[in-house]
């Protein structure tokens, strides 16, 4: 095995090892369940102590992207693209910016996949959406129950058969949760308002919409339906810029 020279710059050395070995098995051409060298083979190549290898081939086995098996040593596995973001978005650490952040991008996501929906639905999805909506629970003023909202919006996204949108909902869902239950007092005077005006779209609207095979009123109905939380976060972000300018 050739020796992989080390780069003298601002990264810490373990930052540099974690690179090396991506490259070593992108230019080996290392598929998913290949054996890699073992420890002592890649800290003599590198020329960088065990304890350095040991900490750049943790932070790979972290990702998903390493794994090591009975009798075969350290082999190269496929991570789950979302992996790392599932351990490090938990809303209890994570700051008020990040927060609405993630919501918005979790609703222009939901938007964003409106096309793939109507492509790909089956009568069966739409069977299995008029179930959820059915046992669903919606409280006053828009508010469902955190099972009915996960679920309908979880088979929303399983319908487009991309496995990695799919996974971000589980993801997202405690987030919104949680911003739901932090907010309540800003979010409710909004909601009320929009039921007042007549706005509020339901998930029994939403679905009406997909049985009549209609994708542009599905679309505006559900940016519609998260109009309380587009709002919430322009006024929480006027609000922070007039902080950080001082302005009344």
């Amino acid at each position: 095995m050739e020796r992989l020279k080390i780069q003298n710059n601002s990264v810490t050395l373990v930052d540099q090892v974690e690179d090396k070995l991506l490259n070593y098995f992108r230019e080996k051409d290392l598929q998913t369940g290949d054996p890699i060298p073992n420890e002592m083979e890649l800290s003599a190549s590198l020329g960088v102590a065990r304890s350095v290898l040991r900490e750049a081939l943790s932070r790979l086995k972290m990702m998903g992207m390493i794994e090591t098996r009975t009798r075969r040593g350290m082999v190269l596995t496929e991570p789950s693209i979302l992996g790392g973001m599932r351990r490090v978005v938990d809303p209890r650490i994570l700051g008020e910016d990040a927060l609405f952040d993630i919501l918005g991008f979790r609703i222009a996501l939901e938007v964003g996949i409106c096309h793939d929906i109507f492509r790909n639905i089956t009568p069966e999805d739409l069977e299995d959406l008029e179930e959820i909506v059915k046992v669903g629970i919606m409280y006053e003023n828009n508010e469902y129950a955190p099972f009915s909202e996960f679920a309908f919006h979880t088979k929303l996204y399983k319908i487009t058969g991309n496995k990695t949108i799919a996974e971000f909902q589980n993801i997202v869902h405690p987030v919104m949760t949680f911003v739901k239950d932090k907010f309540k007092e800003y979010l409710a005077p909004i909601n009320m308002r929009l039921q007042e005006e007549g706005r509020i779209v339901t998930h029994r609207d939403l679905l009406r919409y997909l049985k009549d095979d209609d994708e542009d009123s599905y679309r505006k109905a559900l940016e519609q339906h998260f109009e309380v939380y587009k709002i919430f976060i322009s006024k929480k972000n006027n609000v922070n810029r007039q902080q950080k300018t001082g302005e009344k």
